[in-house]
């Protein structure tokens, strides 16, 4: 997803590589205001693109992970999801990670939302999707450095999660806003 140009972009003189690494790149830009000021350093994380997923399975439970996240040091509650292959498409992505993650096929899976996680210096994208019923149809496979449990649960347990604060990784909330909002529009537009 590009935007149009606006007079408010900067002009990138000059870019390094600080960092690059599978998971992640540190790039430092030199760039020019359109006011012709100098922004020399500004650092940009290069995160692959990767995909949420509020995924149902056809009795209508919420499909969640629980899993260890060393970054805050806690194991969490998150949706399935996952990061974008060079090679697939985000939708196949999705497809991929829920199969690997929760061992679940899905009748239908429509993006709901292309997010930035921090478009003041991330370069990525995060794609929504809404996976709707789901069937168990083989175990899940794990990389070498996870551990990863399904967790089911109702539509109103999951709304009691987001209510208390459970669910702690801020593009999968809104992942799950935009979820729940294609499964119930009706219940959003007072807003």
């Amino acid at each position: 997803m590009k935007l149009p140009p606006h007079p408010f972009d900067w002009t990138v003189l000059g870019s390094d590589y600080l960092v690059k690494k599978r998971w992640i790149k540190v790039r430092q830009d030199r760039c020019r205001m359109p006011d012709g000021r100098l922004v020399d350093p500004y650092y940009v994380l290069e995160y692959p693109d990767w995909v949420n997923v509020l995924a149902l399975d056809k009795a209508g439970q919420i499909i969640l992970t629980r899993l260890y996240r060393h970054g805050l040091g806690a194991t969490v509650l998150e949706l399935p999801s996952g990061s974008v292959d060079p090679s697939e498409s985000p939708l196949e992505t999705a497809r991929r990670e829920l199969l690997e993650e929760t061992g679940y096929e899905f009748e239908q899976i429509i993006q709901t939302a292309v997010l930035s996680p921090n478009p003041g210096n991330h370069a990525n994208r995060v794609y929504s999707f809404l996976a709707t019923g789901g069937k168990k149809i083989a175990d899940p496979v794990f990389d070498e450095s996870e551990e990863i449990e399904t967790v089911l649960v109702s539509m109103e347990e999951f709304k009691q999660l987001l209510a208390d604060n459970q669910l702690v990784q801020a593009m999968h909330v809104s992942a799950a806003f935009y979820g729940l909002q294609r499964l119930r529009p009706q219940r959003f537009r007072n807003l």
